[in-house]
């Protein structure tokens, strides 16, 4: 008899056996997210590396003549906002694959998405003050 019930045990389907084990459903948004991030970065960075090239051997008044062009603004904007976040994805993936101490995982989680924050808020602030005339 106990051994028919370890038989019956093991004829368990796959799906039998992953039900309770979490969504699947989860990892796609974060794909898609690093995905589209990606492709939005690739336009982005060759506007910024053509951007750079031609802005070489300008003063800073340029600079800040340039950073402060509307269109400018707002690509500036978009590549510091998608860069930080695939930045923060990319992380992510690493944490949670290669931290397996549940308490640190965490940790490192909440440290990473605060610092990406952080740091991208004062990027695009910056932005805004010299488009807007600050300093």
């Amino acid at each position: 008899m106990h051994q028919w019930g370890e038989a019956r045990m093991n004829l368990q389907t796959p799906l039998r056996r992953a039900r309770g084990l979490g969504s699947a459903k989860s990892g796609t948004k974060h794909w898609w997210a690093q995905r589209v991030t990606a492709v939005a970065l690739i336009p982005l960075t060759i506007w910024f590396v053509i951007a750079m090239i031609t802005a070489t051997g300008n003063d800073y008044n340029d600079a800040r003549q340039f950073i402060g062009n509307p269109i400018n603004a707002v690509l500036f904007i978009l590549l510091i906002g998608a860069t930080f976040h695939h930045a923060q994805l990319g992380l992510q993936v690493v944490i949670e694959d290669y931290v397996h101490n549940k308490p640190m995982e965490i940790g490192l989680l909440i440290i990473t998405k605060g610092t990406v924050i952080i740091l991208g808020v004062s990027a695009i602030f910056a932005v805004i003050s010299i488009t807007f005339g600050g300093a």
